[in-house]
This record gives structure tokens, C-alpha cells and sequence, in this order.
């Protein structure tokens, strides 16, 4: 998989992450024949649990504090990544076989569902409330407050 600039989400940071995603599912690609018990399959867990930790608490600081309305739903399909995630790995320390194709699909399926459906739902909304536009995203969290400031003086 090759990362795109149609898959931005608008805000650097965000789509950095998703990058990494992407790298990470490149692994299993690259390793079709890896075992539950290899190193590739122990290391993709570790990276997906990274993710979770660092990509989810950034996407959703972001979206509560400009009020994306569909905050709720979102930060529940994150708490569900997060319900698999430890599935697979109770599923790797059990030696299951089929992890490694199981977790491909899976990773896969939250790509194409999550990351280029459910997220380009919020990147929607920030250009419609012209958070982003073509030529600007944001950069920062210190990005995020000054629109905040300038949207709060407006009123």
C-alpha cells in the first residue's frame, strides 16, 4: 500500500499517523507467510498498540475541542480498535494460526472503513467550518487554539 495525499485527513500530525498505519499493515504484506508466533506478527501488535495510544487521544483532543458533532461515535469506534487489539493479542499468546491473516484483514477492512471513510467525515467538516482548506491544515495543537481564538473573536 502507498500512501496518498487523497487519504489526508488535513492535519499533518493525523495523516503522519496514519503513514505509519499504513507502514505497519506494509509489513504483513510484505510477510505473507509470517506466523503467529513470529517476530513480524509481535511487532505489528506492539506498533498497533503505539497507534491506538498516541493517533486515538490526538484525533480526539482535536475533534472534541472544534465540537465535531459526531465526536461520540468516532471515540467509540476507536474504544472497538482498541477491544480487537487486545482480542488479537489473547489470540497470539492462545498460538492461534490464523492471526496474522485475520489481523491483516482486519487492519486492512479499518483502512478502508475508518481512515478513508469515517475520517475524511471530519475533514469534511473542518473545511466546511474552515478549520482547513486546500492549501492549509493544521499543523499543531498550537494551530488548533489559534483557530479556536480567532473563531471565538468573530463572535
Amino acid at each position: 500500500m502507498v500512501w496518498s495525499n487523497t487519504f489526508s485527513v488535513g492535519v499533518e500530525k493525523l495523516d503522519d499517523q496514519h503513514k505509519k498505519m499504513i507502514h505497519t499493515i506494509n509489513k504483513l504484506i510484505e510477510n505473507p507467510d509470517s506466523s503467529v508466533n513470529s517476530e513480524i506478527v509481535s511487532e505489528v501488535l506492539n506498533e498497533l498498540r503505539q497507534y491506538a495510544s498516541e493517533h486515538f487521544e490526538l484525533e480526539e483532543m482535536i475533534l472534541e475541542e472544534i465540537g465535531y458533532p459526531d465526536f461520540e461515535r468516532h471515540k467509540a469506534e476507536h474504544k472497538e480498535f482498541r477491544v480487537k487489539l487486545v482480542a488479537f493479542c489473547s489470540a497470539t499468546t492462545a498460538h492461534i494460526n490464523d492471526v496474522p491473516f485475520i489481523l491483516f484483514n482486519f487492519l486492512n477492512e479499518w483502512l478502508v472503513n475508518h481512515i478513508l471513510q469515517d475520517d475524511m467525515k471530519y475533514r469534511s467538516y473542518f473545511v466546511e467550518k474552515n478549520i482547513i482548506t486546500p492549501t492549509r491544515q493544521l499543523v499543531s495543537h498550537k494551530d488548533l487554539l489559534q483557530f479556536k481564538k480567532t473563531r471565538t473573536e468573530e463572535q
